[in-house]
């Protein structure tokens, strides 16, 4: 008979492997004594770092060949794309009238470049204006950028502009910069948007092939005196039976707006000959949607309508769609002698409309940002005008209202009017004028506005034989002192008159495009 462990040891063979292996494990749970940490030169040739996992063979090498590879790809790809190209009879052609286009610009050579689609980058530049139209600002010194801008009144007047000021206002001016820069830009030009232009390439293309196969419209490169590149579409009507042809209608598109699906077909419609271009950074426009960028561009394509296709400024009328208004007021004040200014759906500041769409506790942030980097005063540029002008409202505006489209009197537009009247008509527009006039901006329909008008019994004939004989007797310029010697019903009846010559309604909501029988010239005497 066996001894007892024998035959313990026969009946549970594993017992004693079972064994073992647990003494195994408490010996590697049991605490191990750290590492020496303190890396050594010796370690890469050692194996250490390897061995530990910092670095491999095994895996740079497989990394590099992956890196290779894929360059080999891009490579092969590049030489395929060369080949088709080469081997491409249209292609070759494209090229060769691109080449003959840079080195001569006739218009033989530009029309049949035009019937190409490329990039805008390659398209030589048409016109190139260095010297901008008034390098004196009102206030402060000459821009060293460009174009004069009216710089905004500072925030807190009569402090000391010291050095210990300055280094307080320094992380707020950095805040401002940088939102301006980032989400502000954005916010304010979605059409500057890479992604956003991609979306709407091809409704971009179909627009401009309309533009050059049905109106017979040429494509130019505009370079500003900022270096930005300017895209532009010019159509000629001077040549039809259309009598407003001989006239230009210079458009300023709003935000997202861009000449070849924007308010161009609106004066198209009319029969006038038109000038369209797309703000600095949308579709072939290069740089960035900036106010000081902004005016570079409309002062190159003004200049461009008068110097190179040949209009006179008494010929130019200026007409903006939305944020367009602050180009379209620049350019009216730079350019005094334009014949009209028409403004749909404008407001006269931006700061209302920012404050309302941020949270009240960035007030101030939100007022700072706008003054200094986005600082769009149309009312301010408009009131440096001499010409005659037409505002549009649009009474179920969801854009430029401050509360809900329904509040017509929250409309920036009536602003827009209040200020231009206040300052070109002062007497007029005293305590009673000013209350009858928002009276009639009030009404939200043209029965109620009929009803207004008749109850003051507004008498036309009177109206124009006061402003004539003042125009007669102290001139055109503004500000005019009539109604300084009137009665309040006189000063009633002349501001209802100057308002509604001065403000047409449009029952429709921002985007709606201007049907062109809207589309008129403002009232003058």
């Amino acid at each position: 008979m066996p001894p007892p462990a024998l035959f313990l040891s026969s009946l549970y063979p594993r017992l004693e492997f079972q064994n073992d292996f647990y003494r195994s494990c408490i010996r590697r749970s049991s605490p191990q004594p750290p590492p020496n940490l303190a890396w050594r030169p010796e370690s890469l040739y050692s194996g250490e770092l390897a061995g530990g996992g910092y670095l491999s063979l095994s895996k740079v090498v497989p990394f590099s060949h992956y890196a290779g590879t894929l360059l080999l790809l891009l490579a092969g790809v590049a030489c395929l794309r060369g080949i088709g190209r080469w081997t491409n009879p249209q292609y070759r052609q494209f090229i060769t009238i691109l080449e003959a286009t840079h080195r001569n610009q006739s218009s033989e050579n530009k029309r049949q470049l035009a019937n190409y689609n490329f990039d805008f980058r390659s398209w030589p530049v048409d016109f190139h204006w260095e010297e901008p139209s008034s390098r004196k600002e009102s206030r402060g010194g000459p821009s060293r950028r460009g174009v004069a801008l009216l710089r905004p009144e500072p925030l807190h007047r009569g402090t000391a502009d010291t050095l210990l000021n300055r280094v307080k206002k320094l992380p707020c001016q950095i805040t401002s910069y940088l939102v301006a820069h980032t989400l502000g830009r954005r916010m304010l030009y979605p059409g500057s948007v890479y992604l956003l232009q991609k979306a709407l390439m091809p409704v971009l293309l179909q627009g401009q092939a309309r533009l050059v196969e049905e109106c017979n419209g040429r494509r130019a490169k505009l370079l500003a005196c900022d270096g930005n590149e300017i895209d532009t579409m010019f159509v000629d009507r001077r040549g039809t039976a259309e009598p407003q042809g001989q006239k230009l209608v210079i458009c300023c598109e709003g935000n997202a707006g861009f000449y070849e699906v924007g308010c161009v077909s609106t004066p198209l419609e009319a029969g006038y000959s038109v000038l369209g271009w797309n703000h600095p950074g949308f579709a072939g426009s290069t740089g960035v949607p900036f106010p000081q960028n902004e005016a570079n561009a409309m002062d190159v394509v003004v200049q461009f309508a008068i110097r190179r296709l040949g209009f006179q400024p008494q010929d130019i009328i200026i007409y903006a769609w939305s944020i367009g208004g602050f180009t379209a007021t620049w350019a009216a004040m730079s350019y005094p002698d334009v014949s009209a200014m028409i403004l749909d759906a404008s407001f006269d500041d931006l700061v209302p409309l920012a404050l309302k769409v941020m949270p009240d506790s960035w007030r101030g942030l939100v007022t700072r940002t706008v003054r200094q980097h986005l600082n769009l005063n149309n009312a301010e540029q408009l009131c440096r005008y001499q010409g005659p002008v037409l505002l549009i409202r649009r009474t179920k505006d969801e854009i430029i209202t401050t509360t809900v489209p329904e509040d017509i009197m929250s409309n920036r537009g009536n602003d827009l009017l209040l200020k231009l009247l206040q300052h070109r008509y002062p007497r007029v527009m005293a305590e009673e004028g000013l209350r009858v006039v928002r009276q009639w901006l009030e009404a939200s329909s043209q029965l109620e506005e009929a009803s207004i008008y008749s109850r003051w019994e507004v008498e036309e004939d009177w109206c124009l034989s006061v402003l004539r004989s003042y125009q007669a007797e102290h001139g055109p310029d503004f500000p005019w002192s009539v109604g300084e010697d009137m009665s309040a019903d006189g000063r009633r009846q002349l501001a209802l008159f100057l308002a509604r010559k001065h403000l047409h309604n449009f029952e429709a909501t921002h985007c709606t495009p201007l049907p062109a029988q809207n589309f008129q010239m403002p009232w003058h005497l």
